[in-house]
């Protein structure tokens, strides 16, 4: 207040820009510390973060769950429809070789030799 009056403005003036002055710089240094966290801001924090960490770990375990038993399920279904697709509408050809007839006989042995 005192600078403001030296420099020329009257005593009034200079009362209420100081007055202005100090709240403003009053409000800034609340919203401030209002920012400013405490040990137990961050503790609470940390105890919150172990909570999800272990709560997503929860459902990442029950997802591969989850997960297997689609495997499985699809899997039978899978083989099932196979089955049945075998069943109803068989192959056209075996699906094992069979050795034709002449493929099956033995070859004659050598004759003994005349003496």
């Amino acid at each position: 207040m005192k600078e403001l009056e030296t420099a020329g403005v009257p005593p009034a003036q200079a009362e209420a820009q100081a007055k202005a002055l100090s709240g403003v710089l009053q409000k800034v240094e609340e919203s401030r510390l209002q920012d400013l966290s405490t040990k137990g801001d961050i503790l609470r924090l940390e105890k919150e973060i172990e909570l999800t960490k272990a709560e997503l770990r929860r459902d990442i375990e029950a997802s591969k769950v989850e997960t297997i038993k689609w495997v499985i399920a699809t899997g039978i279904i899978i083989l099932g429809g196979v089955a049945t697709i075998n069943r109803f509408f068989p192959p056209m050809f075996p699906s094992f070789y069979t050795p034709l007839a002449q493929e099956m006989r033995l070859p004659v042995p050598p004759s003994a030799p005349a003496r």
